[in-house]
């Protein structure tokens, strides 16, 4: 660029670009300064930068579109009844340096002490090239649920290693893919127990040496149900009507106890045994398999995940082959492609809440990947001999600690121990006021029992300040001391190897392993490549500045039951986000317990029950749900103890109002509630919905609309105002919270007035001192990535996060009005817009040509693309969301994707090629095939570079199309042994 002396950019500085062209712009310097020193520092635009169209983009694709203006659009897309009539009352955008100065304020008043609480929550060291390269990478956190596998070979390797690292130290035949806590996954295991032993049996007895917030979780979920807790010791093992048993293993208490005998007390009763464990201690102890059990859960937590005040952190289910096919979430399996290579897809029930709906055995639709794949990636890094020094010294610190206490005249509660000691007969807030001075924080067992949890970043300086704290003596040691003699029975003792498999040998280096996680994300697609145009589930920017933060320690490195003058930062932090929510929706009060969006669903309909029974009303258990609402809603209803009667929609994707006052008629004083997504499944907004809120409460029911789709609202309409009772809310999708590859989610309950009562309780309450228990295991949920959406409101405000939704639906409209000649928009409101997604119609082309959803996404991987949500809510259909992040060069690039493949199934129409010979049928086409002998009928070149822009950026699938079904019929869960690798060695 030529520019006179008075234009020329200071060294550094960027050039001027506009969105269609990569040539710079010059700009006059006149026009680019400002006129006063304070406008100098007015200008750093977040919401410029997360919003990818420009204004000159937006006047292009509103003339595509047909309007003059965005205003314009929006008044013939969101009806004027549910419209606000002012702006939100939130904060103008502030800069990034602004907001991340003001969370540093909040983060310094958290007191980060060393926490040796433990109660399921442990210290644990992220190694550096996990954390850098996995947590911090967006290659991993910006991925989606692997319902596309051909693009998602790494991260399901990274899967398959978690499964197979559960199911080697839990000793049972297959794991999933983790679950959302391990109260949670206690949960989901007793109502699988329920559902194996296939009787009318419905007691369940937990161990009373269990973790108080899993026994809450657990009371939470069964009384809805009808299923009655008996909590008591073995003794109580006895009698008829039991369906499954829980025990803890080591207990809550620290006990190393042989269940053995209880669990073979189980299995004559005709019951499901089940057993809590910790995964760093089944590396040292007989695992519960070998103990007779028949479920195994937990948490992963401390293999490498930040405590994070709580969460998000990867649960875990394993269990025997027999019962594999009733494992709830997801399940990584094995297969093969057309080739007949080995490749890794979601296994048997995928989408069952989509598929079952109120049959559905659980309303889990995802997991914990990104946590997942930390824990593994941190046992394949130690592997077995790294695992074994780390539990083995973490035993030896407690074993060294318990031994001095006891010979210090204390009564230890316990023989035997992994981890964990409790000393009982003591004034137990002298001793925690003691460990508070020396900076350390110890477990209230009771008034006179306090417990002390080592963990891996456990110092022999820190026992010494425990001892103290219990009024003992300094111990010995010195580093040549001898490790203690053994606590743990040899019966108890591990005595088979651990992680055979190869992956567990390979990695250990950090180059290694920088290499292997490199690889593992190269073979993938995320948003760090290319746009997912997914509907229904929202994938938008997740700005560094919003994840920078999550890995501080002063938020990474929190007890979630650590007293609360130490976290005043922390539960600001919260209170302003749950305060920003109630404000965006219109609600009263939020609760972000709830840790994910099949959580939040559960919570709101708890609320509901509640608040019923609090009025008498116990017979109102009828919950109605339109045919088209996600899966999970019919499935959190049954798990709320209500029964579903579905209300149909018409030819327009609305909800049949005639049906609905017809339903609403025949259930009569039995009507609860109705849960509606809005604006609709169909991505349409329904002019209708007040009334239908209306006619609803007419009825004595309440109103939840599910919050799926609040990418659309925000700024624009509040469910709270236009007649909705509650509604959870999805912050991995409307707030920037990443998919991290099917997880973290956070899935926050928002409610009016009359429901706060009932909002989830609090996990360490007395069982039964609450109107609602706690539905996850720590009191606010996945706290340790709320940081993301907090900084996410701050910096785009008010009007910032208004423009988003402006712009996510002419986006959406935008994609519309261009697909629209060559694949119909199946549904649009009442003046032909559509919301923030849209719908297009593959039926009558598959009528036509043979041409399915199906080769429609598979071709798109050879253009470099994830596929549109397939087949939801309509069979044949795709559904797009383009949100409000990508630019427009990035949607004329899908756009031309999708219309350059509409020609190729011309070419199919017009007889030229057949479908089964056709690129379509045998997309996607990875390297391997196309350096092969080609033999298709179509050129190498046409299969792998369809448009000339891929050979700049051409993404390689790893395989060809997957053989669903083989991997079905074929059952395959868990990596190969160490042994079927010596050929390659």
């Amino acid at each position: 660029m030529t520019a006179g002396a008075d234009t020329i950019a200071p060294p550094g500085a960027p050039a001027v670009m506009t969105s269609h062209t990569d040539s710079p712009v010059e700009t006059p310097i006149d026009s680019a300064v400002d006129s006063t020193l304070s406008d100098l520092f007015a200008h750093d635009d977040f919401v410029g930068r997360h919003i990818g169209p420009q204004d000159s983009d937006l006047a292009h694709m509103l003339d595509v579109i047909g309007v003059a203006s965005i205003a314009e659009l929006i008044d013939q897309t969101v009806p004027a009844s549910i419209r606000m009539d002012a702006p939100l009352e939130l904060a103008p955008p502030q800069s990034e340096s602004e907001v991340l100065a003001r969370l540093r304020g909040l983060a310094d008043q958290n007191q980060t002490m060393v926490s040796l609480i433990g109660q399921g929550y442990y210290g644990t060291h992220t190694p550096g090239v996990i954390k850098r390269n996995v947590l911090e990478n967006p290659a991993w956190y910006t991925a989606y649920t692997p319902y596309q596998p051909e693009i998602s070979q790494g991260r399901l390797e990274a899967l398959l290693n978690f499964q197979t690292m559960v199911s080697d130290l839990t000793g049972l035949d297959v794991a999933n893919a983790s679950l959302l806590d391990e109260a949670t996954a206690a949960a989901e295991a007793m109502t699988m127990a329920r559902r194996l032993t296939k009787g009318l049996a419905n007691r369940f007895f937990v161990h009373h040496d269990t973790h108080p917030q899993t026994l809450s979780v657990l009371a939470t979920r069964a009384e809805p149900i009808g299923i009655e807790l008996v909590i008591g010791d073995v003794d109580q093992l006895a009698g008829d009507g039991i369906f499954g048993a829980l025990f803890s293993y080591p207990t809550s208490t620290g006990g190393i106890v042989d269940w053995s005998a209880a669990i073979e007390r189980t299995h004559s009763l005709g019951a499901q045994a089940i057993v809590i464990t910790d995964l760093a201690a089944c590396v040292v102890l007989a695992s519960p398999g070998s103990l007779g059990a028949d479920i195994a859960v937990g948490s992963a937590q401390r293999f490498g995940v930040p405590m994070g005040f709580g969460g998000p952190h990867a649960g875990f289910i394993a269990v025997r082959e027999a019962a594999a096919r009733s494992l709830p979430g997801r399940l990584v399996g094995v297969s093969t492609d057309t080739a007949g290579r080995p490749a890794l897809r979601l296994a048997l029930q995928t989408r069952e809440q989509h598929i079952r709906r109120e049959k559905a055995t659980s309303n889990i639709c995802t997991a914990q990947v990104l946590l997942a794949n930390i824990a593994g990636m941190y046992a394949t890094y130690h592997g077995p001999d790294g695992l074994r020094r780390i539990s083995e010294r973490i035993h030896a610190l407690a074993t060294l600690l318990g031994n001095h206490l006891a010979s210090s005249g204390l009564q230890v509660r316990h023989e035997s121990w992994f981890d964990t000691i409790v000393v009982d007969e003591i004034d137990a807030d002298t001793v925690l006021a003691a460990g508070y001075a020396r900076g350390i924080n110890l477990r209230r067992v009771s008034s006179t029992s306090v417990g002390v949890s080592c963990d891996e970043t456990t110092l022999l300086s820190t026992l010494d300040a425990v001892a103290g704290s219990f009024g003992a003596a300094p111990l010995n040691t010195a580093a040549t001391a001898e490790i203690p003699a053994e606590v743990i029975t040899s019966a108890l003792r591990r005595t088979t190897p651990i992680l055979p498999q190869a992956v567990f040998h390979r990695h250990h280096s950090e180059h290694q392993m920088l290499r292997y996680l490199r690889r593992l994300a190269d073979r993938d697609l995320a948003l760090d490549r290319t746009m997912i145009p997914l509907g229904s589930c929202t994938m938008k920017l997740n700005a560094t500045s919003e994840m920078e933060p999550i890995t501080w320690p002063e938020f990474a490195d929190v007890h979630p039951y650590a007293p609360d003058d130490q976290t005043i930062g922390y539960r600001t932090m919260i209170a302003e986000v749950e305060s920003a929510l109630a404000v965006i929706t219109g609600y009263d009060a939020v609760s972000v317990q709830p840790n994910a969006g099949s959580q939040g669903e559960l919570a709101g309909l708890l609320a509901i029950r509640a608040y019923h029974h609090s009025r008498g009303d116990l017979d109102r258990v009828v919950c109605l749900i339109p045919a088209s609402a996600h899966g999970t809603n019919a499935a959190s209803a049954v798990m709320a103890g209500m029964d579903v009667v579905v209300v149909k929609c018409d030819s327009d994707g609305n909800v049949d109002m005639a049906d609905l006052a017809d339903a609403i008629e025949k259930v009569g004083h039995r009507l609860a509630a109705i849960m509606v997504t809005y604006p609709s499944t169909h991505g349409v907004f329904e002019v209708g919905i007040s009334d239908l809120c209306a006619m609803v409460h007419d009825a004595g029911g309440q109103v939840y609309v599910d919050g799926a789709n609040l990418n659309a609202l925000v700024g624009l309409a509040q469910p709270g105002k236009f007649g909705s009772d509650v509604s959870h809310l999805n912050l991995h999708k409307t707030f920037c919270i990443p998919h991290g590859g099917g997880g973290p989610g956070v899935g926050p309950v928002a409610v009016r007035a009359h429901l706060a009562p009932f909002l989830p309780g609090d996990p360490l309450a007395p069982l039964g001192s609450q109107p609602v228990g706690a539905v996850s295991a720590a009191r606010y949920g996945s706290a340790g990535i709320l940081p993301i959406p907090w900084v996410y409101i701050q910096l785009m405000g008010g009007s910032g996060l208004t423009r988003a939704t402006e712009v996510a639906i002419a986006s959406a409209n935008y994609v519309a009005a261009r697909l629209a000649p060559a694949y119909p928009v199946l549904y649009t409101g009442h003046r032909g817009r559509v919301a923030h997604e849209c719908i297009v119609d593959i039926r009558e082309i598959t009528r036509a040509t043979g041409v399915t959803v199906d080769d429609i996404a598979k071709r798109l991987v050879d253009y470099g693309f994830h596929s549109p949500t397939m087949s939801f809510p309509d069979a044949g259909t795709l559904m797009i969301e383009p949100t409000e992040s990508e630019d427009l060069g990035e949607l004329d690039r899908f756009i031309d994707a999708m219309l350059a493949i509409r020609t190729e199934i011309d070419e199919v129409a017009a007889g030229g090629v057949s479908i089964e010979s056709s690129a379509l049928r045998n997309a996607p086409h990875p390297a391997v095939d196309v350096l092969s002998k080609w033999e298709q009928p179509y050129s190498a070149e046409a299969a792998a570079f369809p448009v000339d822009s891929l050979r700049d950026t051409k993404y390689w699938p790893p395989v060809s199309r997957i053989d669903g079904a083989y991997g079905d019929r074929n059952l395959v869960c868990t990596c190969e042994p160490l042994e079927a690798y010596a050929t390659e060695r």
